[in-house]
């Protein structure tokens, strides 16, 4: 479960495959397990390990051991006493020793075997790159790995006897050992190079047990807001074993130990010491606060009564602090770690499409009364954002777009090409004259339905108005806008003197050829149903004469 370290191989291998063997394969797979290693570190618990110090003393041990110290990493939830027993196994012969003081030169020069172990706590490292405050989840790797100073702490009491508070004399006597190598490595144990001590005064065992207990209830705390399943045990036994003060006391015994007249007066360079106790006394109020908020959260019926004689204690522990220390106030940096969206964007990006707010250009699009030539030639659908218009129109709505029209038609006008100008000027002289009391709607659609015409007819028509359809009005009351449809350019062929599909004007005969049969139904309102407006000059040519 060293995931840490795996990672780190993990990233040379990928140098290899992506710079030097181009292996992608081989890499999507290898980052899909480092992957799977960043989400182990966050999610996952791991046991954390104990460390002894074991020492052989005697001339019966091999020289490689003899009179030496070493530290051993123990196995997962292995005990002190289960360690000894599988350490005592590979000597048989060998004594273990009842003290942890450094033993003198007569065991070390005795011809027998002597063990010395007991438990030693590591000193986390951080590496460099950890240069702002982490998850517990992650810095909790570092503190049983990659470690390689080890330290052991005994009570030593100095000076008279106090039955009243005994942390007022307790000082602590700290050996650091140090080893050749950071633990675990290729082995699992490695010899001690270097042993030092140092002693820690009351004030300062004060200072680091206020800060450890700290750390601790911060550390469960974050425990079970990343992860709601955790059972409320140990949080149960941690909040109460603080604020009940039936149980251990609390820092009461700080108080009367270090903040009275007599100790200020005989200890003056201890004045920036008190003060950060008092700090620290002063902060494990917003952590408790935190934890008896979840522990009332999860706890059960059955404790109910327990959390609430908790809840008691803590309210008038609260009390007392803030009266003679302040009160702090803890941010929550859950929402930080986590690197959460703003709830606006959050909002922005899981809006339904019903309540969306439409876009500039389709708002636009919506306001204006200008009817695009070809549907959908602006990208827009506007049938669903607008209800469905009434299809009459007052008679100023309609002369107004008669206008519009009329100038489109002149601009049409002038971006005839040559071909269209001389097919006006050959057949100028045959121009059709309509009813004038009769307004005409003047539509250039061809419906999909119907047949393709004759090119006489064609012709004739293109001649006589240049249009493609004439149909009467009805009364401007009832007037309908036109379909919109998309245009539909005919191509002609003019040549001179009429000579069309080589045939001249003297061979055409005078009767039109009949219309075609109806074989579905069309739209014939736009054909000419006169004879008499039909030219007698052009027929279709000869292969086309032929009864249907």
């Amino acid at each position: 479960q060293m995931w840490e370290e795996a990672i780190a191989l993990g990233k040379e291998l990928a140098e290899q495959y992506e710079n030097e063997m181009f292996d992608y394969e081989q890499l999507s797979e290898l980052l899909r397990k480092q992957a799977q290693f960043y989400e182990n570190i966050v999610k996952v618990i791991r046991p954390k390990p104990d460390y002894f110090a074991v020492g052989y003393y005697g001339q019966g041990f091999p020289t490689f051991i003899r009179n030496k110290v070493f530290i051993y990493r123990g196995k997962e939830y292995e005990r002190r006493e289960d360690f000894e027993a599988r350490l005592l196994t590979q000597f048989p012969n060998a004594e273990k020793m009842k003290t942890t003081s450094p033993p003198g030169d007569d065991i070390k020069n005795s011809s027998g075997q002597y063990i010395q172990c007991f438990t030693v706590k590591p000193k986390l490292d951080l590496p460099s790159k950890f240069h702002r405050p982490v998850s517990e989840q992650i810095v909790s790797f570092y503190r049983v790995n990659e470690v390689q100073r080890f330290e052991y702490s005994r009570p030593v009491r100095k000076g008279e006897k106090n039955p009243d508070n005994e942390f007022a004399n307790m000082w602590i006597e700290r050996t650091i050992y140090v080893t050749a190598y950071k633990l675990p490595g290729i082995l699992r144990w490695f010899e001690v190079k270097s042993v030092f001590m140092v002693e820690i005064s009351p004030l300062e065992n004060a200072i680091e047990t206020m800060q450890l207990t700290n750390d601790k209830i911060n550390n469960m705390v974050q425990q079970h807001l990343n992860d709601p399943n955790l059972p409320i045990n140990p949080l149960s036994m941690l909040l109460n074993g603080i604020v009940d003060p039936a149980v251990m006391g609390g820092f009461t015994n700080y108080e009367k130990a270090f903040f009275t007249e007599k100790y200020i007066h005989e200890h003056p360079e201890d004045h920036d010491k008190i003060e950060k106790l008092k700090d620290l006394i002063a902060w494990q109020i917003p952590f408790l606060a935190e934890g008896i908020r979840i522990h009332g959260e999860k706890v059960t019926e059955a404790l109910r009564p327990f959390h609430e004689r908790m809840e008691a204690c803590f309210r008038q522990l609260k009390d007392k602090v803030e009266k003679q220390y302040g009160a702090r106030a803890v941010i929550s940096s859950l929402d930080d770690r986590r690197g959460s969206r703003p709830r606006s964007m959050v909002r922005s990006f899981t809006m339904p499409s019903s309540s969306r707010p439409l876009s500039v250009a389709s708002v636009s699009s919506i306001s204006s009364d200008s009817t695009p030539s070809r549907p959908g030639s602006d990208g827009f659908v506007l049938e669903p954002l607008l209800p469905k218009k009434m299809h009459s129109r007052s008679q100023d709505k309609l002369d107004k777009d008669d206008l519009d029209k009329d100038k489109k038609e002149k601009k049409k006008e002038k971006r005839n090409s040559k071909h269209q100008e001389i097919f006006d000027k050959e057949f100028k002289s045959t121009d059709i004259s309509l009813q004038q009391s009769e307004a005409v709607i003047l539509s250039e659609t061809i419906s999909p339905l119907r047949p393709q015409r004759p090119k006489s007819q064609v012709i004739n028509v293109m001649s006589s108005e240049r249009r493609f359809s004439v149909s009467p009005s009805p009364p401007s009351s009832q007037m309908t806008p036109p379909p919109i449809t998309p245009r539909t350019k005919l191509s002609f062929s003019i040549q001179s003197n009429l000579e069309l599909n080589g045939m001249s004007s003297s061979e055409i005969p005078d009767v039109p050829p009949p219309l075609p049969l109806k074989g579905s139904m069309a739209d014939y309102g736009n054909l000419m149903e006169s004879q008499d407006l039909i030219s007698p000059t052009t027929s279709p040519p000869a292969h086309q004469r032929v009864s249907p």
